[in-house]
C-alpha cells in the first residue's frame, strides 16, 4: 500500500510521540487521545467526561493525554491513522474516509425513520454483532463508543421552506446520503467541508445547508442564514472512538475490560452533550433572527420513503466492491419498524479483530 508523504510524516510524528509518551514500568498507564475538534466541541466534552471516568475508575493506573484541534489527527484518514500508532485512542470517522470503510459508511444511510440517538446506536450494534463486513472494516481497532447525532433539518439564507417543494432550485451544502435525495427533489445538492459553509452562506454561492440546529450557535450560521426548517433527515450510528490494537496490547486484562465497560459512559456523554447543543441552537435562534419553521408530518413521510427509496439504491452499489448491503438495509429498517431495540453486546465488548464472527 502506498502511503501519501503527509501521512507518513504524521506517522513518523506519532511514533515520537508514542516513543516519548510511554511511561516507565511502575509508571501509569499513558495512553495519547486525539480528535480534530476543539476542547470546546460538544463532542470533546464528552470525550472529556470519558476520560475523568477512565482515569478515575482505574485508580489512577491509566491517563489520558489528549491532542485538540486536529494536531494529530486528520478528518478523513483517522481510521487508518489510529490502526498505525498515531495516537492510542482517537476519533474516527468511517463516513468520511477515503476507502476501506465501504459498508460502514453506507449503512449510516439505512436508519430512514428512525427517532432518537439511543435507537441509531442499538441498531448500530444489532447490524455490527450480524453482518462481519462491519467488523472486517474495523480490523486493527477496538471500538470504544459508537455515536449517533442529531437530526439535519435546512438552515437556508433568504429562502425559507415550508413543503418539499421548495427545496427545488436552491443550492444547499449537504451530506452524501441526502444528495440523491434532494437532486430528486430538484435541489442542487453539493458536498463541501463543513468548515467552507460560513463562507459559502455569507457570499450567496449555496443557499443553505442541511445542518442539524445546534450549528446556528456552534457555527455561528445564524449570522448567515435566517430560516431553519424542522425537516427530519435520518442518520444513522457508525464507529466513532477508538484504540488501536497494539496500544490495546499493552494494557493488563483488567484494564481493557475497564475500557470495555466504559463505553455506555462515553456514548451516553456523547447522546447529551448533542442534545444539549441542539437545545442551545433552538435557543440562540429565537434571540438572533432565525425564524424557526415546522414541518408537516405528511411532508416528513414523504421525505422518509424518499429517502429509503435511495438508501436501497447505495446498498446495491455495494456490490460494486464485493459487499451484499440489501440485508443489511433490510434488517435497519426491520429493526426500527419494530420500535424495541436491543441487541446484547457480545462479551468483547469491541469489534474485534481476529475472533470470530
Amino acid at each position: 500500500m502506498r502511503i501519501l508523504p503527509s501521512l507518513l510524516l504524521a506517522l513518523l510524528l506519532g511514533l515520537v510521540l508514542s516513543a516519548c509518551s510511554r511511561p516507565a514500568p511502575d509508571a501509569p498507564h499513558l495512553l495519547t487521545y486525539a480528535s480534530p475538534y476543539p476542547p470546546t466541541h460538544p463532542f470533546s466534552k464528552a470525550d472529556i467526561t470519558w476520560m475523568k471516568h477512565v482515569e478515575r475508575a482505574s485508580g489512577g493506573r491509566i491517563r489520558i493525554k489528549p491532542y485538540w484541534s486536529g494536531a494529530l489527527l486528520s478528518s478523513d484518514m483517522s481510521m487508518m491513522e489510529i490502526r498505525h500508532g498515531l495516537a492510542d485512542i482517537g476519533l474516527i470517522t468511517p463516513i468520511y474516509t477515503r476507502g476501506g470503510a465501504h459498508m460502514l459508511r453506507a449503512q449510516s444511510g439505512f436508519y430512514g425513520g428512525i427517532r432518537t440517538i439511543e435507537d441509531q446506536v442499538a441498531v448500530y450494534d444489532c447490524l455490527d454483532q450480524r453482518f462481519p463486513a462491519f467488523g472486517d472494516e474495523l480490523k486493527g481497532l477496538h471500538v470504544l463508543a459508537a455515536q449517533g447525532g442529531n437530526f439535519p433539518g435546512v438552515l437556508t439564507r433568504n429562502r425559507p421552506v415550508h413543503s418539499l417543494a421548495d427545496l427545488k432550485g436552491l443550492r444547499l451544502r449537504a451530506q452524501s446520503d441526502a444528495i440523491d435525495v434532494l437532486r430528486a427533489l430538484g435541489a442542487d445538492p453539493v458536498n463541501m467541508p463543513m468548515g467552507e459553509v460560513y463562507s459559502a452562506l455569507a457570499k450567496g454561492v449555496i443557499d443553505g445547508v442541511v445542518a442539524p440546529a445546534d450549528t446556528i450557535k456552534s457555527l455561528h450560521f445564524a449570522e448567515v442564514a435566517h430560516h431553519f426548517t424542522s425537516l427530519r433527515f435520518s442518520r444513522g450510528a457508525y464507529p466513532a472512538r477508538a484504540m488501536s490494537d497494539q496500544a490495546w496490547r499493552r494494557l493488563p486484562p483488567d484494564l481493557q475490560t475497564l475500557l470495555r465497560d466504559s463505553r455506555r459512559i462515553w456514548e451516553a456523554a456523547l447522546a447529551d452533550e448533542v442534545l444539549k447543543a441542539e437545545h442551545a441552537g433552538i435557543a440562540y435562534a429565537a434571540g438572533h433572527g432565525v425564524e424557526m419553521i415546522p414541518f408537516p408530518a405528511p411532508e416528513q413521510a414523504k421525505l422518509d420513503a424518499l429517502y429509503n427509496r435511495f438508501a436501497i439504491d447505495q446498498a446495491r452499489r455495494l456490490a460494486d466492491v464485493g459487499l451484499d448491503g440489501l440485508p443489511v438495509f433490510r434488517e435497519a429498517q426491520r429493526l426500527i419498524a419494530a420500535g424495541a431495540i436491543a441487541c446484547a453486546r457480545p462479551s468483547s465488548g469491541v469489534n474485534p479483530m481476529s475472533t470470530p464472527r
